[in-house]
């Protein structure tokens, strides 16, 4: 087990299937327990769980960052610079449609950091990081 703590994190999802494919398949993330109600996948080393509900929140509200309309609800990883531009190349591949297309926000300032936003089939944004200095995460 890793000495660094690692975040849980419980979502929605509308279907265990979509999900599967999605988080499994084109996120490579590998799959943990499960039941009919809800997947565990490996999520970049930490541990998400799908959760199957007919209900979900909307989840639609946004606020401007840096020029850009981010969905206020979203989870994400920071990956190294290479893992991120691996995993943005592999889902333009796919035909991927981004919330906001891969790019580098905060350019030229302390918090400088490549980006982008995706939705999973549920509807859950989803944000990917990655800094060409890692020391620059929490600079103001």
């Amino acid at each position: 087990m890793s000495s660094r703590p690692r975040f849980h994190l419980a979502f929605p999802v509308r279907d265990l299937g979509e999900a599967r494919a999605f988080y499994g398949t084109l996120l490579g993330c590998p799959e943990g327990r499960s039941s009919d109600e809800w997947v565990d996948f490996d999520f970049f080393g930490h541990q998400i769980v799908a959760h199957l509900t007919e209900r979900s929140d909307d989840g639609k509200a946004h606020n401007v960052v840096d020029g850009e309309d981010v969905p206020v609800r979203h989870f994400g990883v920071i990956l190294s610079m290479d893992e991120w531009r691996r995993l943005a190349a592999r889902l333009r591949d796919a035909n991927m449609s981004f919330v906001i297309a891969p790019d580098i926000r905060f350019e030229g300032e302390p918090g400088e950091q490549a980006t982008f936003f995706i939705e999973d089939p549920s509807g859950n944004a989803l944000e990917f990081k990655a800094f060409d200095d890692e020391s620059r995460i929490f600079a103001k």
